[in-house]
């Protein structure tokens, strides 16, 4: 392993950061003491399969990238080991991963994170991690939308089928009559 000695490398290292951090539409900074390697490889396995990318990090490089992109706020979770977790597609599959996690290993602590740009602190993403997924989600609005449709449209055809029931009526009347 090298060194992270020359400042050449430093500044690479920061670049990077603030690449991970510019992309990414959720991170998780997390507190790792006391995981052994076994859970952390676990851990990484289980994030790399939803597509979230976990990496640790120096706190003095991170520090210098959020100051950079002008995420300031996030100083005061840098303290200790921090790990991050990027996520770049559904911003809440991190943060539902890490705390499903935390839940069952005690050493994994969830400092705070950013997601869509606001930070948030370890309450707020476990509320988040709380919410239905985003399909659980979609469903429950469409069928909010398509319920009151579904009832208009029965009403509706319910005047149609009463207006034939009528006219058969009538239909049968005559004919009787005549």
């Amino acid at each position: 392993m090298r060194k992270l000695g020359s400042r050449k490398l430093k500044e690479k290292k920061v670049k990077e950061i603030i690449a991970d951090l510019k992309e990414a539409k959720a991170i998780v900074l997390t507190d790792f003491r006391g995981l052994v390697v076994a859970e952390i490889s676990k851990l990484r396995q289980m994030l790399k399969e939803e597509g979230v990318h976990y990496r640790v990090v120096k706190n003095t490089l991170t520090r210098l990238a959020v100051q950079e992109l002008d995420l300031n706020d996030l100083e005061p979770y840098l303290q200790g080991p921090t790990a991050l977790a990027y996520g770049y597609d559904d911003p809440v599959v991190p943060v539902k991963l890490l705390v499903k996690f935390a839940k069952e290993n005690e050493h994994l602590k969830i400092k705070g994170g950013v997601l869509e740009k606001d930070i948030l602190d370890e309450k707020e993403l476990r509320q988040i991690a709380a919410l239905p997924s985003k399909d659980v989600l979609l469903a429950k609005t469409l069928s909010c939308i398509q319920s009151p449709l579904a009832g208009m449209l029965n009403v509706l055809q319910g005047n149609i089928r009463n207006l034939v029931y009528v006219l058969q009526a009538i239909k049968d009347n005559k004919e009787e009559s005549a």
